[in-house]
């Protein structure tokens, strides 16, 4: 083993910014397990269609920004204030695709999407109040 090459390589890594991109798995092992492995506060849980078969209708712009802004018993951001919203999204695909969804991670266009129904969702709460 180049043991030069391997430090370079760790010292790289710890200089990547915090919020480096993460595969949905990754978010979701990390972050989203806590309550979707348990189906804590009501959760649905990794993988249980009849829980996730009426919020993939939902369809993924919505279900996203709705989570992102917090639903339910979730917490936006799923409790995490420094995840970006394309690793949120990236673990509601993984998530929803676990249950029998066809999401694919977020591309530029679908991310414009969830934001602008982020906005709505905003709107509504406000108008709630």
């Amino acid at each position: 083993m180049n043991w030069k090459l391997a430090g370079m390589a760790v010292a790289a890594a710890l200089a990547l910014p915090a919020q480096a991109q993460q595969s949905g798995e990754a978010v979701y092992k990390s972050i989203c397990f806590a309550c979707h492995a348990t189906g804590a506060a009501n959760a649905p849980k990794l993988g249980d269609a009849k829980a996730w078969t009426p919020l993939i209708k939902e369809g993924q712009a919505v279900l996203t920004a709705h989570a992102w802004v917090g639903v339910r018993g979730m917490p936006p951001k799923g409790g995490n204030p420094n995840m970006s919203l394309e690793d949120f999204s990236k673990a509601v695909a993984y998530m929803a695709n676990s249950a029998g969804g066809k999401w694919k991670d977020p591309d530029p266009k679908m991310l414009a999407a969830i934001q602008a129904e982020e906005k709505k969702r905003i709107a509504d709460l406000a108008k709630k109040k």
